[in-house]
């Protein structure tokens, strides 16, 4: 789930404050948390269940957007022998969520949290996912750690996982761990996450799986307005991707020997699918031969040039049949597998901002412990995947709806002016109707007009811009 980390200030009664709050209305988004679940959270802050084991020390890091403050993952990388340990340390939201109370229940109501440019929606009282629960430097918090010893190829030796108590030692964010790691500067925990992280990268290539580093649309605040700007992730951002998805494979195999578990799951995408993708790939004038696998050619593609980038954002269209498969008592699913990641998947690595992750550690830490599956987890199970379904449609329609506001009260003073773009897409039924992408602005609309050129650069001129609809339109020049 992308995290922005943009701000809109202003009075709320402002037209893109009030476009924003129209949004939440009409999403039905939770407000203020009922006082019997702020009460709730703010004696759990205070009296959490903490662990016998203590692991304060181990110098751990995070590594985050710059602002981040709701801090699920916490991390220390070492060499073993010829191969590495990998410390991952997760927030443990289970020990400050108690099964069946008014905590728990605000939880499954909201699902996820919810990330505008004016405000965010959390999934727990910040009392907990910006405090006590959150991984903070310099605080000894209760986590789920896992601890996965690897070869030195990269792959899984043997996986632990237990409660512990951690204590970060260092907030970091991805530009800055970059520099320290290109410059020789970083400490071997961090500089151990490019060494590590390109490991699994080529093993991610060996299994056949997928890492779209689809560039993201930046929405920064600059002299009381807006920019809107493209960013390609920087490596340090994949390899750190490369950590939560080995955890997340380590939780998967647990949860299959188990025999009972919540998957994250993709299914094969359809041919009809790839066929789509390649005829857009020849629109973009992208080289694709025949014999080149869809994953080999993702591996071939530089986000930074604009024909590049747009074919990696269609690439995403495969990713939507993506959801949670639960199963229990040895009757495994017929699909177990994520096709994008090439291997049985979870997710747990989020459990201050995602529902289902508290549920797949309490599934890990009974499995390891040679203990039965809680009865409160078997009782939420089958609930689960439609309840995260509805949730990350949600959280999508949240995401695309907020840029669409700010992309359109950026624009609305400059309606009749020309800009360079690129079709990037044309609509199955509407040969009219497609999505042009500018070079700048980094804006993504809307736009109609006859014989639209896919892939091909051209001159598109605004005509309408309305944050109260969120709606942009633009025509060939």
């Amino acid at each position: 789930m992308p995290r922005r980390h943009i701000r809109v200030t202003g009075a709320p009664k402002a037209p893109l404050r009030a476009a924003l709050a129209a949004l939440r209305t009409e999403l039905g988004v939770p407000g203020a948390f009922p006082a019997e679940v702020q009460e709730e959270a703010e004696r759990a802050a205070k009296a959490p269940a903490l662990p016998s084991y203590d692991a304060t020390d181990i110098p751990f890091f995070t590594l985050d957007p710059p602002g981040t403050t709701d801090l699920d993952q916490a991390t220390h990388l070492s060499r073993r022998g010829t191969g590495y340990r990998v410390r991952y340390a997760i927030a443990d939201a289970g020990a400050f969520v108690a099964p069946g109370t008014a905590l728990d229940a605000e939880a499954h109501r909201r699902v996820n949290t919810l990330y505008f440019p004016d405000e965010k929606v959390p999934l727990h009282p910040f009392v907990l996912s910006e405090g006590a629960a959150s991984l903070l430097p310099d605080r000894t918090r209760p986590a789920v750690l896992w601890t996965i010893d690897l070869d030195a190829e990269g792959r899984t030796v043997v996986a632990d996982v237990r409660r512990a108590l951690v204590r970060s030692r260092a907030k970091l964010d991805y530009a800055g761990a970059q520099r320290r790691i290109d410059d020789g500067t970083a400490e071997e925990p961090v500089a151990l996450l490019a060494e590590i992280g390109r490991a699994r990268e080529r093993l991610e290539v060996e299994r056949g799986g997928i890492s779209l580093n689809v560039p993201e649309q930046e929405i920064t605040a600059r002299d009381h307005t807006y920019e809107l700007s493209y960013r390609a992730p920087l490596p340090a951002d994949a390899w750190n991707a490369q950590l939560s998805l080995l955890t997340g494979m380590a939780a998967a195999d647990l949860m299959l020997a188990a025999g009972t578990g919540i998957l994250r799951t993709l299914p094969t995408a359809p041919d009809g699918a790839v066929a789509r993708l390649r005829r857009t790939a020849t629109a973009l004038h992208i080289d694709w031969p025949h014999h080149m696998s869809y994953a080999a050619l993702i591996r071939t593609l530089d986000p930074h040039r604009p024909d590049h980038a747009a074919f990696l954002q269609e690439c995403t269209t495969l990713l939507r049949g993506a959801g949670y498969t639960v199963f229990r008592d040895g009757a495994l699913p017929a699909i177990t597998s994520h096709a994008a990641v090439a291997a049985p998947y979870t997710h747990c690595t989020a459990p201050l901002r995602r529902l289902a992750d508290r549920y797949a550690s309490a599934i890990c830490l009974a499995a390891l412990a040679g203990q039965g599956t809680p009865d409160w987890v078997l009782a939420a199970l089958d609930a689960l995947p439609r309840q995260m379904a509805d949730g990350s449609r949600i959280a999508g329609t949240v995401e695309r709806g907020c840029v669409d506001i700010i992309e359109a009260a950026l624009l609305k003073d400059r309606v009749g002016e020309v800009f360079e773009g690129c079709v990037v897409d044309l609509s199955d039924h509407e040969p009219t109707v497609g999505t042009v992408q500018l070079d700048t602005p980094a804006v993504i609309g809307r736009i109609e007009g006859e014989s639209l050129p896919l892939g091909e650069r051209l001159r598109v001129r605004l005509v309408g811009a309305d944050p109260g609809t969120s709606k942009i339109l633009f025509t060939p020049v």
